[in-house]
C-alpha cells in the first residue's frame, strides 16, 4: 500500500562501474533458491551470536556471497537469458516491463543490452526493473546490481531521466530518502512528467516526515500523471492523515483503472492492508484473495493474508502462509510476524531462531552500507538488545522524523525503562490523524507506565477498538494492561 512496505537490503560491497560499452560481466552460477538463501541467513545468525565486530562485518561478506552465489553486474544465468521472451528485447520501455512479470523482465533486458550494450534507455530500465525486483524477493545482490546498470546508463547519456529517476527509487529503496528526493527533483528537472520521479519524490518527502509536502506532490503527480502508482501513494498520504475514507476511495479508483494482473495484485493488496488496519479483516481476506487470483506468487499479498487470518483467529492458517513467505523472502516483517505467532503458541525455540534470522538480515543489510536503524529498532525493542532498539532509535529518528520514528523511539525508551522521556514520542506519533493499533498500544502502555491510567485506558481501548487483533503478543499485552488498570480503579 505505501512505499514503506517490502523493503529489502542491498548487496555487500562496491565494484567499479564498467565502461561504456563494455560487454557485459562474465556470468556467474545461478543463485541459490529460496530455501538457500534462508539457509544462509541461519548459518550467519549462528555465527552472528558467537562473534561481534570486524569478524561480524566479514561474515556478513560471506553471507551476501552465500545468498546469491556471487552475482555480478548484470549478472544472470545464460540459460535464463536464453529463455526471455522472444522479441520483447526490442521493447525496453520499464513503465511496459516493470508491470509483468519482473523476472522475464530482467531476463528480457539482459538478453537485450548484450546485444545492444550502448542502449542506455534498456539500462535504466534493467537497472528499475532490479530495484523492484529486490523489494520482493531480498535478494541483497540485487541493489548493487541496479546501481551498477544504472550507472552505465549515465556514463551512455549523462543526465538521462530516466537512469536518474531510477537512481532515486534506488536510493529509496535504500533508505537513503534525502538522496531519493534529490535525485527525483535532478530527474524532474528534464522530464516533469516522469512517473517514476514523480513517485519516488513522494515517496521521499513521506518517508523524511514531510508530509504537507508529499500531499502537494502527491497532487503535483496526481494532475501529472494519473494511473495505479501515483494513485496509491496519494491514497496513503491521506491514510496519514487520518483520511481513511479518501484512502479507501482512492484505491477502489485504482482498482479500477488496473491495466494487467500486476497492478490488480499490488492495488488488491494495498486495499487488504488498509482494511485490515481498520480491523475489517473479512474484507481484507477478500482484498487479498482478489490479488492472489491476478498472481498467486505475490508475497506482499501472501504476508497480508496471514495477518488478516492471525488476526481473525485462524493462527494456524497464518503460520502456513508466513512459513511460505519467509522461506523466499527473509525479510524482517514476515520474520517477526512469524516469530510472534510461534511464541503465542509456546514454541520459543522456533520464535528465537526468526529473531535471529532478523538480526542476521540487518548485519548484511548494515555490511552493505543500508540504513536498517528502524528495522532494528522495532525488531530489539520487543524481542532482543534494549540498547541496541535504543541506539538505532535515535539514529533513525535524527535522520528523518516520521510517525514511524517517533513511535520506534518512544517505544525503545519505553522498554529501556524511560517512559516519560518516551510519551512525547508516543504522542507526536499518534500526532497527524494516522490511526494505528500499534502506535495507539504502544502510547497506551507508556502512558500506563507514566502513571496517566486515564489516558492509558483510552489509547489502548482505541487500538483494541480500531483492529482488535493488531498482533498476536501486543493485542494479549493490551487487553492485561486494560484489566490491571481497571482492577486499580
Amino acid at each position: 500500500m505505501s512505499p514503506r512496505s517490502n523493503d529489502s537490503t542491498r548487496g555487500s560491497g562496491q565494484e567499479a562501474t564498467p565502461p561504456a560499452g563494455a560487454p557485459p560481466a562474465a556470468e556467474t552460477p545461478r543463485p541459490p533458491s529460496a530455501a538457500g538463501r534462508v539457509d544462509a541467513l541461519r548459518r550467519f545468525a549462528a555465527a552472528a551470536r558467537r562473534g561481534r565486530g570486524p569478524h561480524l562485518a566479514s561474515c556478513a561478506v560471506l553471507l551476501a556471497v552465500a545468498m546469491t552465489a556471487g552475482a555480478v553486474a548484470v549478472g544472470g544465468d545464460g540459460r535464463d537469458a536464453a529463455r526471455a521472451v522472444p522479441g520483447v528485447s526490442r521493447a525496453v520501455s520499464a513503465d511496459v516491463l516493470v508491470r509483468g512479470d519482473l523476472d522475464t523482465a530482467i531476463r528480457s533486458l539482459q538478453t537485450h543490452v548484450r546485444q545492444q550494450p550502448r542502449d542506455f534507455g534498456a539500462w535504466a530500465a534493467l537497472g528499475f526493473a532490479q530495484v523492484e525486483r529486490a523489494r520482493t524477493d531480498g535478494d541483497p545482490s540485487r541493489y548493487t546490481r541496479a546501481e551498477r546498470a544504472l550507472a552505465r546508463s549515465l556514463a551512455l547519456r549523462p543526465g538521462n531521466d530516466q537512469a536518474l529517476a531510477g537512481q532515486a527509487a534506488l536510493a529509496a529503496a535504500r533508505h537513503d530518502f534525502a538522496a531519493a528526493l534529490d535525485h527525483a527533483d535532478r530527474a524532474l528537472e528534464r522530464n516533469p512528467y516522469s512517473e517514476r520521479a514523480l513517485c519516488s519524490r513522494v515517496d521521499a518527502l513521506v518517508e523524511l516526515g514531510r508530509y504537507a509536502e508529499a500531499a502537494k506532490a502527491a497532487t503535483v503527480a496526481d494532475r501529472r500523471r494519473p494511473g495505479v502508482p501515483v494513485f496509491t501513494r496519494y491514497a496513503y498520504v491521506r491514510e496519514l492523515r487520518g483520511d481513511v475514507r479518501t484512502a479507501r476511495r482512492v484505491l477502489h479508483r485504482a482498482l479500477d483503472s488496473a491495466a494487467g494482473p500486476a497492478d490488480v495484485a499490488y492495488v488488491a493488496t494495498a486495499l487488504g492492508n488498509l482494511e485490515r488496519g481498520q480491523g475489517r479483516y473479512d474484507t481484507a481476506l477478500r482484498h487479498y484473495a482478489r490479488a492472489l487470483a491476478a498472481d498467486d506468487a505475490y508475497l506482499p499479498a501472501l504476508e497480508g493474508r496471514a495477518r488478516a487470518q492471525a488476526a481473525d483467529g485462524d493462527r494456524a492458517g497464518a503460520i502456513t502462509t508466513l512459513e511460505q513467505v519467509v522461506a523466499r523472502s527473509p525479510l524482517p516483517g514476515p520474520l517477526v510476524a512469524l516469530g510472534e505467532l510461534y511464541e503465542d503458541r509456546g514454541d520459543r525455540a522456533k520464535a528465537r531462531e526468526q529473531y535471529a534470522l532478523v538480526d542476521a538480515w540487518t548485519a548484511l543489510a548494515r555490511a552493505g552500507g543500508v540504513d536498517a536503524d528502524l528495522d532494528t529498532a522495532l525488531a530489539a525493542a520487543d524481542h532482543g538488545d534494549t540498547a541496541e532498539a535504543l541506539r538505532a532509535a535515535r539514529a533513525a529518528w535524527d535522520r528523518r522524523r516520521t510517525v514511524h520514528t517517533a513511535d520506534a523511539l518512544a517505544w525503545a525508551l519505553h522498554r529501556a525503562g524511560r517512559s516519560a522521556e518516551a510519551l512525547p514520542y508516543a504522542r507526536r506519533a499518534t500526532a497527524t490523524g494516522y490511526r494505528d493499533a500499534a502506535f495507539l498500544h504502544h502510547r497506551g502502555m507508556i502512558e500506563k507506565a507514566a502513571g496517566q491510567d486515564r489516558a492509558a485506558r483510552a489509547s489502548l481501548t482505541a487500538a483494541l477498538r480500531l483492529n482488535p487483533g493488531f498482533s498476536p503478543l501486543g493485542a494479549r499485552a493490551a487487553r492485561a494492561a486494560l484489566e490491571d488498570l481497571e482492577a486499580a480503579r
